[in-house]
């Protein structure tokens, strides 16, 4: 038994965070029993343990978030350290981890320092000191805007880029804590260089600069702790001085220049730094690392038929390019970033007004070539200026996103639906980078709420994202207080006219909260967010109850199911379910959740009051959507998704047979945009259309996600139709190749495919009913939860046989229902069990009685069967008659009329299921 992933709040060994309440969680690996017997938590000043502060002890500690009640003091250092007995009587101890205060309420001894007010070049502040012997530790707290980095004698200090981060800086400022313990030397020189960033940088949808500021700013400390206890601390202030750095320019959006040579003919003396001020209150970070989390190789180097030397990574990802620099002075290079070509030429007009440029300027020194103060999605770079040959080991890319653990895994028999995996994954490496946006290369990168909610429950099962979300929550929070409750739309909000207020995107407030705490089995996480969640409903019903209380969310601008394809045009924004339709239903959903919060929190009288309230929402949806009947008025597929993912209707059975239809008026295309098609396969695999499901996902022509993948996308697009058949794009208004929203199906293969479903948080105890399908083949899934690693792995044999193995975390249980099985649910402990046996249904058959027969047309094989059994149904196909395409086995018998005979069908079924494509894996 080994005690592993010990984290502090979600995060490994964190240093200078808010920790605000501390918790402690841990996984227990390679037991021999089933649960805990006991568990010992410890806290220490020391690593060796020797000056214990906190003992917590029990049988029910919780390994996924253990709540510590301790005093916390400034500039702390805390050991922690887990002890675990299980029921088979064997221990094992943690390693030490450890987590570390930062100033707290600390007052700063440094002081915000700027330029000179004609000074508008990027500075290089420089600060000279000393250190004397029997140094314990050091470390550098900093903030520098828009961004920092950081040399200390010539190294530099983390390994963190893109540093303060996001926030919104009129409320607030994060500092940066550094251990610099190892680096100080007798004699020093720390030197920070400032560039633009988010803070006076181009940001936000108007492209406007200077939103929180216009002038470089830093403060600092540098703390040095010797062995005898004095302390030396050295504050940024009028005797720091600064040149000009190399950066000529710099923009999240534009890019960067790092010339070598600006400051060759000019005079750049030192200067003294001058005192300012900053709106915003300096606090403990809240952002976890955004690093270079992987290396990049180029793929291929491509001449284009216009001459250009393009770099082709094979990856849509974000990050930039790094290069060794042997060139000579004066040589300049440019980087252009794109993420497709047109014709073979390198092409990024969909990037709209962001230049996503970098330009190095050389000056013959020998050093690895990056950018400080930018980052960019892409997958395509243009290379101009570059001396002689390019060649692919000359470059490396980096991809940037913020430091989480991975936990999920997805493998199919299905390549396509492999990439679907990696594409959402990679989507959300992409958006992940401080606060999760929309898309990481064009004039945008904001923290569209909508995308975020929907695309929640898919990271969450890819990544440990509890402290990630903690920090987007802390954004969400100070967002939502200035605007009596609306959760906006995107943040930060920069339009005058405020923010936007609409359902599905405000509903990242009750949805997102939910999603942590069942991933986290955190209710600390609940508790603190409880006041958002409450905030959002309550401020739409204050707006209800204004123009006489309808309980209905039918009021407002709302944004609806964004980039359906059932809009006035498929290029249209907004799609054709009544968004007053889906707001009624999200405000039900989301007064429901904050109901189930209160409750879980012990908050009665709410818990009795939402409850109540989500009662006559539900009625009045009802009343104004629903025929006496029971049919639905809003005739959408998405319309019919929602009304099965919120359980509001009459008559689910007339739900169910309008979705029918509607699909077979829609020829089985997708219509759903943003509301309609994240949820689409989960709502339909868990209401009874689990053959629907799997068409979908595996459907290959346009709309849909294969057919993405078939036109070479390696991450999520923005739009069904971003790129063209002919492969040009549809457009650049807006089109996006990395936009994660309708990644969030991944989401259906981990809960639906694989079958795993928390029924407690954590994941301590989980529901696990995989649905097979034939296509697939099989399916291995691994989610390493807050307790520990989930497996479960299906198989269609070739025998006919299925097999189906399961693995369930130490501490934790499963509920199993196996598919196509006529045996008994049963409930299991922690441990591994394998399963074969013969299912109901013949997964090995190509094709079933829901079987389009456009599906068949390209199977010699089936078209066989049908010219010999229904030469008239051979016919309409051959002659392209769409009608027939979409048509059905099932479906074949209701056009009788046309001659289709009970037997005719039943000897078609009869032959088609003959035919079987099943290989071993």
């Amino acid at each position: 038994m080994r005690i592993k992933n010990v984290r502090i709040n979600g995060m490994e060994n964190p240093t200078g965070f808010d920790f605000g309440t501390v918790c402690i969680s841990w996984k227990v690996r390679e037991a021999s029993g089933k649960e805990q017997q006991n568990v010992k938590i410890e806290v220490s000043l020391t690593e060796s343990f020797e000056e214990v502060l906190c003992v917590k002890e029990g049988k029910e500690l919780n390994s996924a978030a253990e709540k510590l009640e301790f005093q916390q003091n400034v500039h702390t250092r805390y050991y922690v350290r887990v002890t675990v007995t299980d029921d088979k009587g064997e221990t094992a101890v943690s390693e030490p981890a450890y987590f570390e205060t930062g100033k707290m309420e600390e007052p700063w001894v440094g002081k915000w320092i700027t330029t000179e007010k004609e000074d508008t070049f990027h500075p290089l502040f420089v600060k000279s000191f000393e250190a004397k012997k029997g140094l314990a530790s050091a470390r550098l707290y900093i903030c520098g805007l828009g961004l920092f980095t950081a040399e200390l004698n010539g190294k530099k200090v983390g390994d963190e880029v893109l540093t303060p981060y996001y926030s919104n800086y009129h409320d607030e400022e994060q500092y940066i804590t550094f251990d610099i313990t190892e680096d100080v030397k007798e004699q020093n020189e720390l030197r920070v260089s400032l560039g633009n960033g988010w803070f006076k940088g181009k940001f936000g949808l108007n492209n406007q600069s200077n939103n929180f500021g216009d002038e470089f700013k830093l403060i600092a400390e540098l703390r040095l702790v010797y062995e005898d206890g004095e302390v030396q601390v050295i504050g940024t202030d009028e005797t720091w001085e600064y040149i000009g750095s190399d950066v000529e320019d710099d923009g999240i959006y534009d890019g960067e220049i790092i010339n070598h040579l600006l400051w060759k003919e000019k005079e750049n003396l030192p200067k003294k730094a001058v005192l300012t001020e900053a709106e915003g209150k300096l606090v403990a970070r809240y952002s976890l690392p955004v690093m270079e989390m992987e290396d990049m190789p180029v793929k291929e180097v491509i001449y284009t038929p216009l001459g250009e030397t393009v770099l082709d990574f094979g990856q849509n990802f974000a990050g930039y390019v790094t290069f060794r620099n042997h060139l000579l002075e004066g040589t300049r290079i440019v980087f252009d970033h794109g993420e497709i070509l047109q014709d073979g030429n390198f092409y990024n007009e969909n990037y709209r007004s962001a230049k996503s440029q970098f330009v190095y300027v050389s000056d013959g020194r020998d050093e690895l070539v990056r950018p400080s103060f930018t980052y960019f999605g892409f997958r395509y770079v243009r290379v101009t200026g570059w001396p002689g040959e390019a060649k692919e080991e000359d470059f490396t890319g980096k991809a940037l996103y913020s430091k989480m653990d991975r936990t999920g895994y997805i493998e199919t028999g299905h390549q396509g639906v492999n990439r679907l995996f990696l594409n959402a994954l990679w989507g959300q490496k992409s958006n992940f980078i401080d606060f999760p946006t929309d898309c990481p290369q064009r004039d945008e990168r904001l923290g569209w709420t909508g995308d975020a909610q929907v695309f929640s429950g898919t990271a969450s099962f890819n990544m440990d994202t509890t402290a990630f979300y903690h920090k987007f929550l802390h954004d969400l929070r100070n967002e939502q207080v200035k605007y009596d409750g609306i959760l906006p739309g995107v943040i930060p909000v920069l339009d005058p006219n405020g923010p936007i207020f609409s359902s599905v995107w405000g509903d990242i407030a009750t949805i997102l909260p939910m999603v942590v705490y069942e991933h986290s089995g955190n209710v600390e996480i609940l508790r603190e967010n409880y006041p958002m969640m409450k905030d959002w409903v309550d401020k739409i019903t204050k707006e209800d109850k204004a123009r006489g209380q309808k309980y209905l969310y039918d009021f407002g601008n709302q944004l609806g199911d964004w980039l359906a394809l059932d809009g006035r045009t498929e290029q249209s924004m907004e799609g054709g379910t009544d968004a007053y339709y889906i707001g009624s239903n999200y405000y039900a959903m989301s007064v429901q959740k904050t109901a189930t919060a209160a409750e879980i929190l012990g908050y009665k009288e709410d818990e009795a009051y939402y409850k109540d309230l989500y009662e006559k929402i539900k009625d009045a949806i009802i009343r104004e959507y629903f025929t006496e009947t029971g049919r639905l008025a809003i005739d959408s597929q998405t319309g019919y998704i929602v009304a099965l993912y919120s359980g509001i209707y009459r008559d689910k059975e007339a739900v169910v047979a309008g979705l029918k239809a509607r699909f077979y008026k829609d020829c089985y295309k997708l219509k759903g945009g943003f509301t309609g098609a994240p949820i689409l396969c989960r709502v339909l695999a868990e209401n009874g259309f689990e053959e629907d499901a799997f068409y979908f996902l595996m459907q290959e022509e346009y709309p849909g996600w294969m057919h993405c993948i078939n036109l070479g996308a390696t991450t999520i697009w923005e739009r069904w139709n971003s790129v063209l058949d002919d492969g040009h794009l549809s457009g650049i208004m807006m089109n996006s190749l990395n936009h994660y929203s309708y990644g969030a199906i991944v989401e259906y293969l981990y809960r639906d495919v694989a079958g795993l479903k928390a029924l407690k948080p954590g994941f301590k105890k989980a529901l696990i009913t995989p649905l097979m399908n034939g296509k697939l083949k099989y399916m291995n899934m691994t989610y390493d939860s807050a307790y520990g690693e989930y497996k479960v792995s299906w198989k269609v044999l070739k025998n006919g046989n299925v097999s189906v193995d399961v693995q369930v975390p130490f501490g934790c249980s499963a509920v199993i229902g196996l598919p196509f099985y006529e045996g008994e649910v049963t409930e299991v402990a922690a441990g591994s069990y394998h399963y074969e046996y013969r299912p109901t249904e013949d997964l090995r058959q190509r094709y079933n009685h829901k079987t389009m027969f456009k599906d068949m047309m390209h199977d010699p094989e089936a078209m066989k069967v049908i010219e010999r059994v229904s030469p008239m149904l051979m016919y309409f196909l051959s002659t392209g008659n769409q009608d027939y395409f979409y048509e059905s086995l099932q479906s074949l018998e209701k056009l009788s009329y046309m001659g289709f005979t009970r037997e005719i069908v039943d000897n078609l079924s009869a032959e088609l299921s003959k035919l079987m494509d099943m290989e071993e894996k």
